[in-house]
């Protein structure tokens, strides 16, 4: 899987996505990361890249024009055919991003290109005429776009066959594509300050576990 991140800040990725399974994942060649700053396609001497909303308004907008170039430029320096692509702009009013969209984007393709708005958001005509589709990861109010890209980045990552080193972790947590969470876990030691561990968990018993953990599991809000 590529992943490119449009961002004017792009710097804000490499800590993250530098360490642990990101970073195994793309020392194995699973996964590529790539950076492209839309600042780096303005054509003023100021390198403008927002200016004022029409109609009035606090804030600043995201220029249209820096970011159908950089997006524009991306995909057509690339070997990924245009369907097995996916642009994706990350805005509060998009569709709320769940599991059954990583498994989704895994699936379905093979570059996904994650553009993440600053300001006061981004020109409508990049979400009506450039991207794909407008995701968003909760009803919260964020700086940027940049942690919901590593998000997405994150969720799909972790799907993608050979990046787990555990199958079985990918199979036992698609129950919440169903809107099911996982049940409690619980490792040693057996007590720890007078709290213990479930008894049934303990008693070797893989049917009894397995209906322990069933009865435990909890539904998902909206479920």
């Amino acid at each position: 899987m590529i992943f490119d991140f449009v961002s004017l800040f792009p710097e804000s990725f490499t800590s993250y996505l530098g360490v642990s399974m990101l970073n195994r994942a793309k020392e194995d060649g699973l996964v590529s990361f790539g950076f492209v700053n839309p600042r780096d396609y303005t054509t003023d001497k100021h390198r403008t890249v927002d200016d004022t909303p029409y109609g009035g308004g606090a804030g600043m907008v995201m220029k249209p024009e820096p970011l159908f170039a950089c997006v524009e430029d991306l995909l057509a320096k690339s070997d990924v055919s245009r369907e097995r692509t996916r642009v994706i702009l990350f805005s509060a009013k998009g569709k709320q991003f769940d599991q059954k969209d990583a498994r989704r984007l895994v699936e379905d393709y093979d570059r996904l290109i994650l553009v993440a708005g600053r300001y006061e958001g981004v020109d409508e005509r990049v979400a009506e005429h450039l991207v794909d589709e407008e995701l968003s990861i909760g009803e919260y109010v964020l700086t940027g776009g940049e942690l919901p890209a590593m998000i997405v980045a994150d969720s799909v990552t972790r799907l993608i066959p050979g990046v787990l080193g555990n199958a079985e972790s990918v199979e036992t947590e698609s129950h919440t594509e169903d809107g099911v969470l996982e049940h409690p876990q619980y490792t040693k030691p057996e007590e720890f300050r007078g709290w213990k561990v479930p008894e049934t968990l303990l008693s070797g018993h893989h049917g009894e576990i397995a209906k322990w953990r069933k009865k435990n599991s909890r539904q998902t809000i909206g479920h």
